[in-house]
């Protein structure tokens, strides 16, 4: 049976500045087993990259604030943990792919010895010798040439760097890897390339991973899981299959669908969805989507969706209630 590696639990996020109050996350649940690939998906604003740093408890302080709910790692509170140990476990159990490669590496120091930080940090037991022959290792685990670990960020492509920050999110093989739109910058082929070896090193390692990321065909391709975020609330969650095959969803999702370009469709133009996000500093009452929503009704404005759950396809939306009955 499959364990749960990583449980999120009525999550509440927000965001204080001067003028307003952000409401990043509005009650989350999410849950991520041992092996598996969880992927996180929506637009821009939808709380993705939020969930992430208060999964690693790295949120803008003095600014950010966890308002609720519960994080679990292998059963252990994360929100609990002070800080100290905190930094035990970013790296050696959790680690994180930020979003730009370009700008994930310090430009002044030589790539092997960013690798070698992680080493000397977190297996201080191990002998310069030993530390060495790892950062060989992973370099030429992820297709690069271990004589090339004295180069500078600046002699490697994008690609290059994107594999490089993998090498070092991996060096101490993490039982959870964070990715954050870890292929955003690249160009499509070498983004196969990149997803390719992460899947590659994920089964070797027996790490699990959440996928951050817009891209539904990554996702398709990449995950086991799948959950579909709009302003702060996980609207659908479920097994791929659900969500790339199933007949039910939420209409953001078919949105999200329609708005793709179908290789054996015949279209002059896409399907976009109608309207932006909305402010999360003045959330809308009741449905969140509503506003963007074709099948909006009196209730969709004034009463927020219940989460209706079959064989664990979970859907927030005022239409599942007649079939789930």
């Amino acid at each position: 049976m499959s364990e749960a590696l990583l449980e999120i639990k009525d999550l509440v996020v927000e965001y204080h500045t001067d003028e307003d109050d952000v409401h990043a996350l509005n009650g989350i649940t999410l849950s991520l087993d041992k092996g598996e690939t969880l992927g996180l998906v929506g637009e821009t604003g939808a709380g993705k990259t939020t969930t992430a740093l208060s999964i690693m408890r790295l949120l803008p302080k003095r600014i950010g604030e966890v308002k609720g709910g519960e994080i679990r790692f292998e059963g252990q509170d994360l929100l609990a943990r002070t800080e100290a140990e905190m930094r035990l476990i970013r790296g050696e159990s959790i680690s994180m792919i930020f979003q730009d490669p370009m700008t994930s590496l310090n430009p002044v120091i030589r790539v092997g010895d960013q690798i070698l930080e992680a080493l000397k940090l977190h297996r201080p037991d191990m002998s310069r010798a030993e530390q060495a022959k790892k950062v060989d290792e992973m370099l030429e685990m992820v297709g690069i040439p271990a004589a090339r670990k004295r180069e500078y960020p600046h002699q490697f492509s994008g690609g290059m760097k994107q594999r490089v920050v993998i090498a070092i999110a991996l060096a101490l093989e993490p039982r959870l890897l964070i990715a954050d739109e870890p292929t955003t910058a690249l160009d499509v082929t070498i983004q196969a390339q990149v997803l390719q070896m992460m899947n590659d090193l994920k089964t070797k390692l027996d790490t699990s991973m959440l996928l951050i990321t817009h891209d539904l065909g990554v996702v398709s391709q990449t995950c086991d899981k799948v959950a579909v975020m709009y302003a702060g609330e996980v609207v659908e969650y479920g097994r791929a299959e659900d969500i790339f095959l199933g007949s039910r969803h939420h209409p953001y999702t078919e949105g999200l669908f329609g708005s793709l370009p179908g290789l054996n469709a015949s279209a002059k133009r896409l399907s976009p969805i109608d309207g932006l996000m909305p402010d999360p500093t003045a959330l809308p009452e009741g449905c969140r989507f509503h506003p963007r929503c074709p099948h909006c009704t009196e209730r969709c404005r004034a009463e927020a969706p219940a989460q209706y759950l079959r064989n664990g396809h979970m859907i927030r939306c005022h239409r599942m209630e007649e079939e789930v009955r």
